[in-house]
């Protein structure tokens, strides 16, 4: 039983994700933490929960706690607010032994999620995933649930309540990590009917900001519906028809961000993390000059990167990736196309909040983001189609079929050093992912539709 992707668990609320799985979940991962993370932390016994605004979050938070508390640990409730919250409370309250997420991120309304935090604020293990979905299968005919409650001493149980008060923690460590002020700019937020309506707002306008919001509700029926990171018609819009600096939009959990400039050009994170990493490494503050991205990172990007003498290091596309190569090689920034960044100088996980204060930050001390970026790079046009394939063997499995590998192998030869083509199973939406990079926008054309259509015919 395969339950973790590359984001913690996520899937369609009503047939794969239920309150029963939601229990079990809670319930197995609590074992697993009282046996793992006890040792570690003896005296750690919380759990924070966060969530999303989705219909379904407060169901599956209520889910989580109570088997969690059946577990023994207890529970506290931080109620909306964004994913990194969770990971920065987890990290800094010392009765914290984990903290889990209720969210599906940039997915529609219909689909919700839960990331689990190890008491370091980072997403835990594969090895500890691995032993929550061992615990949760071997409890499908619920003989592990009836062993651990019949032999539970009365005393065991753990409890839980809200406290939703230590958001505010949270916002003040957003708003001391930046050291100027944001005064006169006039900036536009799209929070997506998402977490970020919880913070975002409050947090811009202490920092100095002009502050213009858009779908600024919690609306669990409209998270990320033509809205947020993955839709940003109505930011470009609002940005122009205001005259406003800069605009960031959000995804459901805000764990992401990316930015449009004065004209409304999509700035996304790859612009982002070249321009944040040159502010470090000009205060020395870039060990090696690397940053860690994925292999979905542009060319021009990493072309442009290694001219002001970076290194660029590649890693599979998901934060975990990212996270365990900046740990390993020491690194202090990191991040996807997507707009998910970590800068470990001042938080533990990816966080849109963060990173947005953060470029405006730049803005503010250098010059108007449309400047700053015609000083940067130009992307390799690139091209990514999604293609549909419900089918999860088929999906997972795909590179056993010859006739798509044969074809990579000819798109790769033909394109050599003028592009590349990257195929992957989402590990978060039943979609294959074809990308292609070119030098000129009718090869990125012809190769995404080339082999978009035989992914098609073959698995779908």
């Amino acid at each position: 039983m395969k339950l973790f992707g590359t984001d913690g668990i996520r899937g369609h609320v009503g047939d794969f994700l239920t309150a029963d799985l939601a229990l079990q979940v809670g319930f197995c991962t609590g074992l697993v933490l009282r046996e793992t993370g006890s040792k570690l932390h003896p005296n750690a016994t919380t759990v924070f929960i966060g969530q999303d605004s989705r219909v379904s979050s407060d169901m599956l938070s209520a889910a989580l706690a109570a088997g969690l508390t059946a577990a023994g640990l207890d529970v506290s409730l931080i109620g909306l607010c964004p994913t990194p919250a969770v990971a920065y409370l987890t990290a800094q309250m010392p009765e914290a032994i984990a903290g889990i997420m209720v969210s599906a991120s940039h997915n529609p309304p219909c689909d919700n999620g839960i990331k689990v935090f190890g008491a370091d604020g980072c997403k835990i293990s594969a090895q500890l995933q691995d032993q929550i979905e061992a615990l949760i299968a071997a409890g499908q005919n619920t003989q592990a649930s009836h062993a651990h409650l019949q032999n539970a001493d009365r005393h065991d149980w753990g409890s839980f309540g809200s406290r939703s008060q230590l958001i505010n923690a949270y916002q003040d460590s957003l708003v001391s990590s930046i050291r100027t002020d944001l005064a006169n700019l006039k900036i536009v937020l799209d929070l997506a009917w998402g977490a970020a309506t919880s913070v975002a707002p409050s947090v811009f306008r202490r920092c100095g900001a002009e502050v213009i919001s858009l779908h600024q509700q919690a609306d669990g029926k409209r998270i990320n519906v033509n809205c947020g990171s993955t839709h940003l018609d109505a930011l470009q819009q609002s940005v122009r028809e205001n005259n406003a600096d800069i605009g960031f939009a959000f995804d459901g959990d805000a764990d992401r961000a990316l930015a449009v400039d004065a004209n409304g050009t999509v700035v996304d994170g790859d612009y982002i993390l070249y321009l944040w990493g040159q502010e470090l490494l000009e205060g020395a503050r870039l060990p090696d000059a690397t940053i860690v991205t994925t292999v979905m990172a542009n060319l021009g990007f990493e072309r442009a990167w290694q001219k002001l003498g970076g290194n660029l290091v590649r890693t599979p596309v998901g934060d975990r990736h990212v996270h365990a190569e900046m740990v390993k090689s020491g690194s202090m920034l990191g991040g996807e196309q997507s707009g998910h960044v970590l800068c470990r100088h001042y938080g533990v996980s990816g966080d849109g909040l963060l990173t947005a204060l953060h470029l405006a930050a730049i803005v503010k001390q250098k010059a108007p983001l449309t400047e700053l970026l015609q000083q940067s790079f130009s992307t390799y046009p690139q091209l990514l189609h999604n293609v549909r394939v419900v089918d999860k063997e088929r999906r997972t499995n795909w590179q056993t079929c010859d006739p798509i590998m044969q074809a990579i192998d000819h798109a790769t030869n033909n394109l050599g050093d003028r592009g590349r083509v990257l195929v992957r199973a989402s590990g978060t939406e039943p979609v294959v992912r074809v990308m292609v990079e070119a030098e000129c926008m009718d090869l990125a054309q012809h190769w995404t539709n080339h082999l978009g259509n035989l992914i098609k015919l073959q698995l779908a």
